[in-house]
């Protein structure tokens, strides 16, 4: 009954959005110079999801409109045209396209991004969205919102170091572009997004890949791949001043300027940054700079492009967590803590100071580091040039030389330290022999990344194809210096106690083709070679030697179909391979002869998509099936550290829904949700045993899979009470989430709901083009939850404990943000 009366509740809502539209609108995109006929020209109605792509013959038909409605069509290396069209009848309008005199930017990303008919699972983010909520929060809280996304954040309010997982895949599985140059840390295949600060404020878009998706350059994405544009050509002169502030002393400062198109051929941009925050964790303050500027010739045939940019940080380090016998103020288990010696197993000065500063810590804001200078300091610069050229208007070539300097440290205070792990002598003072000093270290990393990226583009007729690639080397070294001792010993200023080098060279060749076989079908083929070869030298801060060579030869083909129905009605398939190389760590931390094996990824992925013109509905269902996923077990290397394991077996099935409703111009609803089962099929679990010295293992079957809620929902509700006023309620839910892969009830993140809220006004003066308001109230029915976690287990006296820490995020919180465009 209840089911029958929400039925009837929302059906007088969606009769508008089917009763309305009775006519159709079609004809045909023309090149008005040469009357040629245009196929796959973009054609949208404005304030509708109807959308759709012109034939081979340039023909396009839209069904169900009427009244008057805005017409706009767009097409590579034109000018977009839109056409008011009065709607009574069948229609029938020819648009024709002028030539753009330069040509655009967009072509340096087409080899990289999923196209209209790429049959895969794709979302774009476009820049007003994101200039909507980027008030200084990092880039993977600006996409929290995007379907199969869940967001974490050390200092617990989104700005320092943060992660995001897609699908269950967190951010070394991840691939990231800019401009189609790769992101991702050759060596942890992980990005940083500290090092980037505010550079969301220099990008024109982004594109969110979710499974293998298409062929692209860097690290294998085995969860999604994130495809961002920098800053596209703005033909006007600008200048804009964004400021916000915020809860925890949060400030941002942007300052940007453009000179617009010079002499109808160059143009230069340019950004300057500065955030800063206390955090929301005690200590958790980050001090970010960075600044953006490109410089462009854009002419005819040809566009030569130079983007620099660059980040740098000071991010106080909160990487522990707050340990669950704090969360829950657990004095037995805090004591506990302090008995079993957790903190230092050879040091009863150091687990007297930790005991004290954990029991008097606030329970959901401690921090576990208290030196003041505990922190993380780096600066990234990144250099890219971009060349395209077009041999007409079906062929073109971009190639991109890259280069990206990072240099920096983290700097600790160690109590307790043996003089023999630094490479220093005890000291002899009489009779007595000091084997331990207080020092201060600092661990360095001074890297340099470069390479070549390069596509050919073909698009034509029934054929869109694209043969590319890359060759990249990544130089790092890594080092240790002690800066400060209380007892020097036979130490030098900034004794250098390690040193080791990675040298490692990635190249990729790929060739991708959509071919339109029928009308309403086309094929997708796409197949991409890729070489690893990756040398170690040196010793690890243990004094272990890392010395070791590895190479590797991928082949990842990726198929499909894509089947428009009819107008409203589209489906595809895909099937695509994706393999990945041990990350740096995999090969630091294993025992010598036991390297883990590459992984394997096959991905499944099928698509429906229902176009209306005030409803649209997306529907993916995926099966992931892993073979030798490295995962965390509990099993450690012969130094005792924990390793990452090749299971033989898993998988992510689920079903991704996401769908959008215009209740009217002033009232509209979007929602997306997935459902999933994340599982191991064989694991066996290892956990330390103090009593014998030996691991106990466990063999435990089908589990979960770590950090895989089976749910994860977002909707946003958005009403414009007046013109540029809007007022929009956001909501996430995120399942219950295990923190290892044992499938415990006791070792899991709870579900949580957060709700935020959020206004976007704007307005124009005699002084300014334009004068911007935003509001954003996150959590504000302050829900207390944690959305990360880590966790060691071991025995002692025949019982089973735990050491964990759980990362707590801000309740209720806001930022304000003023933007004044000249």
């Amino acid at each position: 009954m209840f089911k029958k009366l929400i039925a009837l509740a929302i059906l007088p809502l969606l009769i508008p959005l089917f009763s309305t539209a009775q006519y159709q609108l079609s004809g045909k995109i023309i090149d008005k110079e040469t009357n040629e006929f245009l196929e796959g020209a973009h054609i949208f109605v404005e304030n509708t999801f109807i959308k759709t792509i012109s034939g081979t013959n340039g023909e396009f038909l839209i069904k169900k409109l009427s009244g008057k409605v805005k017409v706009k069509v767009s097409y590579l290396g034109y000018k977009t045209s839109v056409e008011e069209i009065e709607i009574t009848k069948n229609t029938v309008f020819n648009f024709s396209l002028i030539r753009s005199p330069i040509i655009q930017d967009e072509i340096i990303i087409t080899a990289t991004r999923a196209g209209d008919k790429t049959p895969t699972a794709i979302t774009n983010v476009n820049k007003k969205e994101i200039q909507e909520i980027n008030l200084g929060q990092d880039i993977p809280i600006l996409l929290d919102a995007t379907p199969s996304v869940i967001t974490t954040s050390d200092a617990g309010a989104g700005i320092g170091y943060t992660g995001i997982r897609i699908r269950g895949t967190d951010m070394t599985g991840i691939n990231v572009t800019v401009n189609g140059i790769p992101l991702n840390d050759a060596e942890s295949h992980g990005v940083f997004w500290v090092n980037m600060p505010d550079f969301a404020s220099s990008i024109d878009d982004i594109q969110i890949q979710r499974g293998v998706g298409t062929s692209t350059n860097g690290a294998a994405a085995f969860g999604a791949s994130i495809n961002m544009q920098t800053l596209k050509l703005n033909a006007k002169t600008y200048a804009e001043i964004n400021n916000s502030y915020g809860s925890f002393n949060t400030w941002k400062h942007t300052v940007s300027v453009g000179t617009g198109l010079l002499d109808g051929k160059w143009a230069i941009d340019a950004r300057l940054s500065k955030l800063s925050t206390d955090g929301y964790v005690d200590r958790a303050s980050s001090d970010l700079k960075s600044f953006y500027i490109s410089g462009a010739y854009y002419g005819k045939k040809s566009m030569l492009k130079l983007n620099v940019f660059s980040g740098k940080e000071k991010t106080y380090q909160s990487w522990y967590g707050v340990p669950s016998v704090r969360l829950n103020n657990d004095e037995e288990g805090m004591k506990r803590y302090h008995d079993h010696w957790l903190w230092s197993s050879s040091s009863q000065r150091i687990n007297d100071i930790k005991y004290s500063e954990l029991v008097n810590s606030n329970s959901r804001t401690y921090n576990y580091y208290t030196y003041d200078n505990e922190t993380d300091n780096y600066q990234q610069d990144h250099y890219q040039l971009h060349y395209t050229y077009e041999f007409s208007r079906f062929l073109n070539l971009n190639a991109a030389l890259h280069y990206t300097k990072g240099q920096g440290y983290y700097e600790q205070s160690k109590l307790d330290s043996k003089f023999e792990d630094y490479k220093l002598n005890d000291i002899i003072a009489g009779t007595d022999t000091i084997t331990k000093t207080d020092l201060i270290q600092q661990k360095w990393l001074d890297n340099d990344f470069y390479g070549i990226t390069y596509s050919l583009n073909y698009d034509k007729s029934k054929v869109r194809a694209s043969l590319g690639g890359a060759w990249n080397q990544y130089d790092g070294d890594h080092f240790g210096k002690v800066i400060w001792a209380k007892y020097a010993s036979n130490s030098e200023i900034n004794h250098q106690w390690y040193f080791n080098n990675g040298l490692k060279t990635d190249f990729n060749v790929f060739a991708k083709v959509n071919y339109q076989l029928i009308k309403k079908l086309s094929l997708y083929g796409d197949f991409q070679y890729r070489q690893i070869d990756y040398d170690i030298k040196g010793n690890h801060d243990d004094l272990r030697d890392l010395t070791q060579k590895h190479n590797y030869s991928f082949i990842n083909p990726k198929a499909g179909v894509f089947y428009e129905i009819n107008t409203n009605h589209k489906t595809y398939f895909s099937f695509a391979v994706g393999n990945r190389e041990p990350s740096r760590a995999s090969f630091k931390d294993a025992d010598p002869g036991q390297t883990p094996n590459a992984e394997t990824l096959y991905d499944y992925e099928l698509g429906y998509t229902l176009i209306l013109s005030k409803f649209l509905l997306n529907c993916n269902i995926y099966y992931m099936d892993y073979k030798d996923q490295l995962v965390l077990t509990g099993k450690i290397n012969n130094v005792g550290d924990p390793i990452l394991i090749n299971v033989p077996e898993s998988y992510r099935t689920g079903v991704e829904l996401a769908f959008s409703i215009k209740f009217s111009d002033k009232l509209h609803f979007d929602l997306n949700a997935t459902y999933s089962r994340n599982k191991i099929k064989n694991f066996t679990e290892y956990v330390d045993n103090w009593d014998t010295g030996i691991q106990e293992s466990k063999e435990l079957g089908k589990t979960d899979i770590a950090f895989s809620p089976d749910i994860i929902s977002n909707s946003q509700l958005t009403f414009e009470l007046i013109k540029n006023f809007s007022i929009s309620i956001v909501n996430k839910y995120v399942g219950e989430q295990f923190i290892d892969n044992t499938s415990s009830s006791n070792r899991k993140l709870n579900s949580y709901v957060v709700n935020n809220f959020r206004i976007n006004y704007s307005f124009k003066t005699k002084n300014f083009k334009e004068v911007g308001l935003n509001l954003m109230i996150n959590n504000f029915l302050n829900e207390e939850y944690e959305s990360n976690a880590w966790v060691y287990r071991y025995i002692d006296s025949g019982q089973e404990y735990l050491m964990d820490g759980y990362f707590p995020q801000a309740g209720i919180n806001f930022l304000f943000g003023l933007n004044l465009k000249f």
